[in-house]
């Protein structure tokens, strides 16, 4: 099979999503010349506002390639979300379950089927805050040096307009009338990681090698000079906490008069256990 048919539920969304779009919203879409026309691919897109699956969804429709996204299973589960889930093919993603790579496996079907895949590298929405890219997740990587197909980067901006990101209250801003910008760029050059054992190391290069791709199309699109590092979000939440702890300890000292001490060695938390360790990797490979 070279490539997923459209099908039903597809062309049913598309009846019941694109006539808001193309109402509410202007388009400039640019490098559909890089969509492949056959065979299976990964498309690894930025993420920057609950609203851009719809707007890069409609991009992808239009090239004649509609995408399997990687989803949360709750979506599937219930109600009319999820018949339209299920039938248009999406992949559930088991968090925090021995399920958890069953999505990784039924990407790597759909690749070797002719399919597209859609992965978010951040694996949530960009806490940068400019919001250029994230450092990503390494499940595209895994994929994509498994499967050996194209990546293409896909940046995405204007859905953030209309609707930012973590805002108070999720209100679409839709006056004035805001333009969706999605564009492709050419596949990205992986060939010198095939054959390579998929260590962290490796896997972390590709990474980096996908996301600095889609920086680079994002600045493009923006007119603007991006970050020389990705946002670190890990990083981040690891000053806030670390700073946190020292302001508690400096609480408690004033409040006691006495130097609070750094907790001894042996109060460091267990190892986690195997199965903790092979969670965590699988949740890592879905790539969302």
């Amino acid at each position: 099979m070279s490539r997923r048919r459209i099908g039903f539920w597809y062309r049913l969304a598309a009846v019941i999503c694109k006539p808001p779009l193309l109402v509410l919203f202007k388009r400039d879409w640019r490098g559909m010349e890089h969509i492949p026309v056959d065979g299976g691919f990964i498309t690894a897109v930025n993420h920057n506002s609950y609203l851009d699956p719809l707007s890069y969804a409609h991009y992808q429709y239009n090239t004649g390639r509609v995408p399997r996204f990687l989803a949360k299973a709750g979506l599937f589960k219930s109600g009319f979300v999820g018949v339209m889930m299920r039938g248009t093919g999406q992949i559930p993603v088991y968090r925090e379950t021995t399920d958890a790579a069953t999505a990784f496996r039924a990407a790597v079907n759909a690749i070797e089927k002719g399919e597209c895949v859609a992965f978010y590298p951040e694996g949530t929405l960009t806490r940068d805050p400019k919001m250029w890219p994230m450092q990503g997740k390494t499940g595209a990587a895994r994929v994509a040096l498994l499967t050996k197909a194209p990546v293409i980067p896909v940046a995405q901006w204007g859905a953030n307009e209309a609707m930012p990101p973590y805002a108070k209250e999720k209100k679409l801003q839709l006056f004035p009338r805001k333009t969706l910008r999605v564009q492709a760029g050419p596949p990205v050059d992986l060939s010198e990681f095939y054959g390579q054992e998929p260590t962290a190391e490796v896997l972390r290069a590709v990474t980096e090698k996908i996301m600095a791709a889609i920086t680079a199309e994002l600045a493009g699109i923006r007119g603007e000079t991006a970050p020389a590092e990705p946002f670190d979000y890990r990083k981040q939440i690891a000053r806030e906490r670390r700073a946190a702890r020292e302001a508690a300890r400096a609480a408690a000292a004033a409040g006691t008069g006495d130097a609070v001490l750094e907790p001894a060695e042996s109060t460091a938390p267990a190892a986690p256990t195997q199965q903790a360790r092979s969670n965590r990797q699988a949740q890592e490979d879905e790539g969302k």
